[in-house]
């Protein structure tokens, strides 16, 4: 039997499978509210056969947005959005999960097909963005850093958007703790100079990823899995490490997170990739620590088989995958032809399912 396509439990979720479509910016909202785009691209990869979708990068306050037209979800308007589109990924047999974030210093930049690069200035709708120290990444607007009434805020903007999320119908909910964003910023020594309890050791850096842990935590209840995506490594000498990335899993999970998405870089603009089919895999190894902490594996998984294999091989629990998703939005009833595994299609499809 195929480990990709048995179910997975967590708290009161059973998911129908491991193979999952990670959170994908659109940058197509409109004042952080989801637009028909938004309806669309999510539904369908649940028509697909995927076990969980996860909405894209969703910002708790406005200046942590990545640009503009990114999507929120700090007011009710942006809550009451949401609720067809969990409706529709339910109707068609998937979980819906959102992924909570704050871009920090990586906040007020240009959407990738814009004109321009970089910082979106002031005069054309960019803000001062924030970060744990006054730091700036390569290229962009130099931050403004955190005092402790602004860190207090920034938890506080976690659950509180954890909240609407659950009103608006989500399953799952996912912590942006990676891709150089606030909380990643935090935890790296490269991007993390401050000399108070947020920096220095690594426990102090971690402090602000564990207090929003324990806020979502609190927000979702007993029975809502919380998820936290973390880059296991910088790519860059003296930034966080797998080992440390280990470190933190462990604590988030003691905390009340139930998987570690573990994804890398994005932190500063000179890291070094090394990028194949399944790069970042051992990463989640290395993180799960012989299966002590359930992680999720993500990066160039593209293939039925390569999907199945890193389950086999007990390097991560779960699989997500996201630009296979794009080029195949039914990647999910694909793999399981391949792996030979009798799932059910939606019956609208039925008179194309191999037999």
């Amino acid at each position: 039997m195929s480990i990709l396509f048995s179910p997975l439990s967590i708290r009161s979720i059973t998911f129908r499978n491991r193979l999952w479509v990670s959170p994908m910016c659109m940058y197509s909202a409109v004042d952080g509210v989801v637009q028909e785009w938004h309806h669309t691209h999510l539904a369908q990869f649940a028509s697909g056969g995927a076990g969980l979708v996860v909405a894209e990068a969703t910002a708790v306050v406005p200046e942590g947005r990545i640009s503009p037209r990114d999507v929120g979800l700090w007011n009710d308007e942006q809550r009451d959005a949401w609720v067809p589109i969990v409706e529709a990924i339910h109707a068609r047999g998937a979980a819906a999960g959102i992924q909570l974030a704050h871009a920090g210093r990586k906040a007020s930049t240009w959407w990738p097909w814009a004109e321009h690069r970089g910082s979106v200035p002031l005069s054309d709708g960019g803000w001062t963005t924030s970060a744990p120290s006054a730091v700036a990444f390569d290229g962009f607007a130099p931050p403004e850093e955190l005092d402790a009434d602004g860190i207090d805020r920034v938890v506080e903007a976690f659950a509180s958007s954890a909240r609407r999320a659950l009103d608006a119908g989500f399953d799952v909910l996912e912590i942006h703790g990676a891709h150089g964003y606030l909380l990643h910023q935090f935890l790296s020594p490269l991007s993390n100079l401050r000399e108070d309890e947020y920096g220095g050791p690594l426990e102090n850096r971690a402090r602000l990823l564990l207090r929003v842990v324990d806020a979502v935590r609190t927000a979702a209840g007993d029975d809502v899995p919380v998820l936290v995506r973390i880059s296991a490594t910088d790519h860059a000498d003296g930034g966080f490490t797998e080992q440390e990335a280990a470190v933190v899993g462990g604590w988030a999970t003691e905390r009340g997170a139930d998987l570690i998405d573990v994804s890398s870089g994005g932190l500063v603009a000179h890291q070094q990739i090394s990028v194949f089919p399944g790069y970042q895999v051992p990463l989640a190894e290395t993180v799960r620590q012989g299966g002590r902490i359930p992680v999720s594996a993500v990066g160039l998984i593209t293939a039925a088989e390569q999907a199945e294999e890193v389950l086999a091989d007990g390097a991560a629990d779960a699989i997500f995958a996201g630009r296979e998703w794009l080029r195949d939005p039914h990647f999910a009833l694909r793999a399981a032809h391949e792996l030979g595994a009798d799932i059910a299609w939606p019956p609208q499809y039925e008179r194309a399912h191999w037999h």
